[in-house]
């Protein structure tokens, strides 16, 4: 081997190879999912989530606190309401329990930037994104509710809303119902590549949103399409999208790859509960360590490009960035 050829010359002292890396996972990169539920002092933990809870929304608040002690500026909320119909009218009631939330949290911390989930599957008796017609999820149909539901968290004062349903069409009848209410600057953040993924179990427990009858493969992408995600990033920029994801993350690098280089647009990835889990039942029986693992999944799809990550690890992560930092 050439003398002058020798890689290990810059691994010699974590002084030298904190110089010259690459990628690093920012405190600002990261946006942290909470899940709230209706009713007083709830703080229950979620079996399927260890170290996520349950929280009705004044017990948020101290979450919350937490969260921007660390210096995330970012959460977003997914709502777990008292009751579920057909058409998931809590999604979009004014006093449904995100709605509560937003209000509760920017009461506190306005200037916090609160996301929010906006879909239907959580709100539905049968499980599914949309409206029901003879075992058929309608996406025409289905177009106004999610809108509306949009729309009653920019009333409630949310800064940016997520619309999660992949319903074609729905950030353009989000940024239409938003323009013409006088929230045009409220931003969109699409689940633009979601896929009909094996990684959701965790979160459909927690939130209660597994379908009744039948998958959510006729409107989530097939994890083997690559040129199709690009295609529906395409068209989530055409309607009016302000920042794309794709959901799940860790089996999707190539994918958030594939965004970052094709469109100069800001790219969200959304490291999922399935992912979440695996990390924290292996650490918990030995297998691993838990700490080491995160930060290499979560430097791994900053590396291939995402500039924000939605991650239950979000404050194990700032706390690991701030014993880090020289």
């Amino acid at each position: 081997m050439e003398m002058n050829k020798r890689p290990r010359r810059l691994r010699r002292s974590a002084g030298i190879r904190n110089l010259v890396q690459e990628t690093r996972v920012d405190i600002a990169d990261l946006v942290y999912p909470l899940f709230v539920v209706h009713g007083e002092n709830i703080k229950k933990e979620i079996t399927a989530l260890p170290g996520q809870y349950h929280f009705s929304v004044d017990r948020l608040i101290e979450e919350v606190s937490q969260v921007v002690n660390l210096g995330i500026q970012a959460i977003i909320l997914f709502g777990i309401p008292a009751k579920k119909d057909e058409r998931g009218s809590e999604a979009y009631a004014m006093d449904g329990i995100v709605q509560q939330a937003i209000r509760e949290v920017k009461k506190h911390y306005p200037d916090l930037v609160v996301i929010s989930d906006v879909c239907l599957c959580q709100y539905t008796d049968h499980g599914h994104c949309g409206l029901i017609k003879d075992h058929e999820v309608l996406n025409d149909e289905s177009l106004d509710l999610i809108a509306n539901t949009a729309l009653s968290h920019a009333m409630a004062g949310v800064d940016i809303v997520a619309p999660s349903d992949m319903m074609d069409g729905r950030v353009a009848a989000i940024r239409q119902v938003l323009d013409k209410n006088n929230f045009s600057h409220i931003p969109i953040m699409s689940y633009s590549v979601k896929f009909a993924s094996g990684f959701y179990g965790p979160f459909r427990s927690a939130a209660k949103s597994s379908p009744q009858f039948g998958d959510r493969k006729t409107y989530q992408m097939d994890p083997a399409n690559g040129r199709e995600a690009l295609r529906e990033a395409a068209l989530d920029i055409e309607e009016g999208a302000d920042i794309l994801m794709v959901k799940p993350a860790l089996a999707y690098l190539d994918i958030i790859h594939q965004l970052k280089t094709t469109y100069n647009m800001p790219l969200a990835a959304y490291h999922v509960s399935g992912e979440y889990t695996m990390v924290k039942m292996a650490a918990k029986e030995g297998l691993i360590d838990g700490e080491k693992v995160m930060v290499e999944i979560l430097t791994s799809i900053k590396r291939a490009g995402a500039d924000m990550i939605l991650t239950y690890f979000a404050k194990d992560m700032a706390e690991w960035i701030r014993r880090n930092t020289l």
